[in-house]
């Protein structure tokens, strides 16, 4: 059995959803969403379901959330994962048993991103990210993650971080680590470039954050950077052209942000809240 950790700010436009995806998971026994600084109906939402505690906290925090949250585990592994996604059937058994039979300590279910409702634009960089050794070798990431006992002993809390995920994987050897190919997790792509730009300069941030930082003993960074020419010149000539220049855009706009770190305010894209 496990317990599943959901922080949330904000999130009344899709926690439903997620929700909806969790409490159908039979290995889900303990559900804890923490409701960080919402000033919306988030919480209000929670607490119409039976069975899931939620906890509701005054400081928007991601990671202090998730804190706050593991005070009330009661069974292993634990599931981490966001508000704005949903879990495939039977994802949280499948993750279980892959992690027992595997002996993994970190994993997490295989990312379907929908990209339906978005730009073309849109569609084209996801056509070259999703084909990069980085997600077709798969990587634990993307939305969600999963320890177990011994794999959260690694670390002692969730530091004021932007990329909690980039720092628990920070902690794990490759062998130790695995995405689950028979559990899915699902995740609706931004709808416009500029929403795509705003995630994406988070997550590269994030990854500057913790380099600085120096709080992840492990680094996986140059394993998965590395393709090769004829792999790019695999790709579509105008799909790897915007590819590689929205790439640009993003690591001037997360350079920029670096230089005021501390200032920092976390970036949101609305256009997959209806907002």
């Amino acid at each position: 059995m496990a317990t599943v950790i959901i922080p949330a700010h904000n999130e009344a436009a899709v926690i439903a959803q997620c929700l909806d995806s969790v409490v159908k998971q039979e290995a889900a026994e303990n559900i804890i969403v923490a409701c960080n600084a919402c000033t919306d109906n988030t919480a209000e939402i929670v607490k119409r379901y039976k069975g899931i505690r939620c906890i509701e906290l005054e400081k928007a925090s991601k990671t202090s959330a998730i804190n706050e949250a593991e005070e009330f585990i009661t069974s292993y592994p634990v599931f981490y994962i966001d508000a704005d996604t949903c879990l495939g059937p039977e994802a949280t058994h499948e993750v279980t048993c892959v992690m027992t039979s595997k002996r993994l300590l970190l994993a997490a279910p295989t990312p379907k991103i929908n990209v339906s409702d978005s730009s073309w634009i849109v569609r084209a960089f996801y056509r070259v990210w999703l084909n990069l050794p980085y997600n077709k070798e798969g990587v634990v990431g993307t939305c969600s993650y999963v320890l177990t006992r011994e794999g959260r002993e690694r670390f002692a809390h969730f530091p004021e971080v932007i990329s909690d995920d980039g720092f628990v994987r920070g902690h794990f050897e490759a062998s130790e680590m695995a995405n689950v190919e028979s559990a899915r997790i699902y995740i609706n792509a931004p709808k416009d470039i500029l929403s795509l730009i705003k995630i994406k300069t988070r997550a590269r941030l994030g990854n500057m954050q913790l380099s600085k930082l120096g709080v992840c003993p492990l680094s996986h960074g140059g394993k998965y950077k590395a393709v090769s020419l004829r792999e790019w010149l695999a790709f579509n000539p105008i799909d790897l052209a915007l590819y590689v220049f929205i790439q640009l855009l993003i690591s001037f706009r997360s350079l920029g942000h670096f230089k005021m770190i501390g200032k920092y305010k976390w970036e949101r894209e609305h256009s997959t809240r209806g907002l």
